[in-house]
């Protein structure tokens, strides 16, 4: 995606990212391409030393070309130096790891590792930008970091500028955002936030550094809590005979809802809902202010999932020794991460009913096969020779390549054509066309006759 310069003069300007992982990564890439200099930070070496290869070590879709031409223009670099990030760039941002603790807390050992860092080698005036999601407040927690370790006594601004990537999109969630939030203090720090995303022409939300904070948190939420919702409307739809599917159409046509995150399906994964869900409902109770919402939330999430393995009970009666195809493997289509994934819950929850299961996923089988809670199955090497003498199928990843597939040879490789569809990818009226047995979730089984 070539960056969109033709008709405009802009001020590009030296950027660090630290922390490669991939937010930082496809933050730093993108800067990159619309002409600033980048330089990405990692302590993990062995990622640099891969990067400088030119070997991408995660999938999403556009982003090794965007990185393959950016290191060709000599616009983005890798290193594992802090000092070599603070010192070449005009704003730091910070986008490493904030894992969710056992208690719910968020983990900032990494973040506060990072500020130390950075005031121990920080001389001039830098901009330190805050890009990792974390609880309300934590800006604060940086500046007093900075200012403690400050060895050198440099001038510095905080800023809080939350993602807004989806996995799978995520290149092109940056190239065209719906909209950039800068909180900050300093009209300074502000004004040189602005020219970083001058190139991207897109809405600038300017806020105190608090309210920058939580936008990012009540984002994920609501948008969890939709998912939720549309869960929760298909089991009154099963129970009712009504289509989940056209009542989300219906509903979303409607301009102040919208139909987005309003497929109903065996429930959110990934790296960040789980996560943020989690540590909104502990920043809440810790004000004082308990939010109940979300934890219902996380409860129709969690039942979403239970109930799907019911259908599944029900239908097959007994699991163990059962052929079970799963397609699908990580927590949404067009990315690798497995994380927090609902497929692999599932995975893990047919092999201890003693299931034999047969796994095949796009793009996550390489992270996959390290599980250890999963190492019991099978995994294939594509999703035909999946269904291969299958007992049923059951579909956890909407992937393209599951919706595109010949279902006549399916059923012809299956010994029983069972379908369990956990994201409503298929269409029922073919499925009992083709003589499936097929289940989905919100809209009525059909079995052929």
């Amino acid at each position: 995606m070539p960056p969109r310069l033709s008709r405009c003069v802009f001020l590009f300007m030296d950027l660090a990212i630290i922390g490669s992982g991939y937010v930082g990564l496809v933050t730093g890439a993108c800067f990159a391409d619309v002409g600033h200099n980048v330089i990405c930070v990692d302590n993990d070496l062995q990622k640099i030393e891969a990067l400088q290869a030119g070997k991408v070590p995660i999938y999403e879709p556009g982003l090794e070309e965007v990185i393959h031409r950016n290191v060709s223009a000599d616009r983005l670099r890798f290193t594992n130096s802090v000092r070599e990030g603070v010192e070449k760039a005009q704003i730091i941002f910070i986008a490493v790891p904030t894992p969710q603790q056992p208690n719910g807390d968020v983990d900032l050992r990494f973040l506060e590792k990072v500020a130390r860092e950075i005031a121990g080698v920080l001389t001039d005036y830098r901009v330190i930008v805050d890009k990792s999601t974390v609880p309300v407040k934590t800006g604060e927690k940086v500046a007093e970091s900075i200012k403690r370790y400050n060895r050198h006594g440099a001038s510095f601004d905080i800023v809080s500028n939350p993602e807004f990537l989806r996995e799978g999109c995520a290149v092109d969630d940056l190239m065209h955002p719906d909209r950039i939030v800068i909180g900050a203090q300093s009209e300074h720090a502000i004004d040189l936030m602005k020219k970083v995303y001058e190139p991207f022409m897109a809405p600038i939300l300017v806020t105190d550094i608090t309210s920058a904070e939580l936008i990012k948190h009540c984002a994920n939420s609501f948008l969890a809590l939709k998912i939720s919702y549309i869960n929760a409307i298909s089991v009154i739809c099963e129970a009712s005979g009504a289509d989940v599917e056209k009542v989300a159409d219906g509903i979303g046509m409607d301009h102040r809802i919208g139909r987005d995150f309003l497929n109903a399906g065996i429930g959110y994964g990934g790296s960040c809902f789980p996560k943020d869900i989690t540590a909104f409902i502990t920043i809440s109770e810790r004000l004082g202010v308990p939010f109940d919402l979300l934890k219902e939330v996380q409860r129709i999430n969690r039942m979403q999932k239970e109930r799907f393995l019911k259908t599944i009970r029900e239908t097959l009666w007994v699991l163990r020794e059962k052929r079970i195809a799963v397609w699908g493997l990580t927590f949404k289509p067009d990315t690798d991460d497995i994380r927090s994934s609902v497929a692999i819950e599932l995975v893990e929850d047919l092999l201890h009913e003693g299931a034999h299961v047969v796994a095949y996923d796009p793009k996550g089988m390489e992270k996959a096969r390290a599980v250890k809670t999963i190492g019991a199955a099978e995994f294939a090497p594509s999703a035909l020779d999946a269904v291969d003498a299958a007992e049923a199928l059951i579909i956890a990843t909407e992937w393209s390549e599951f919706a595109n597939i010949d279902l006549a040879i399916v059923k012809g490789k299956m010994t029983t054509p069972i379908v369990f569809d956990g994201r409503n990818l298929l269409d029922p009226e073919t499925m009992i066309h083709l003589g499936f047995h097929y289940h989905s979730i919100g809209r009525a089984s059909v079995m052929s006759t």
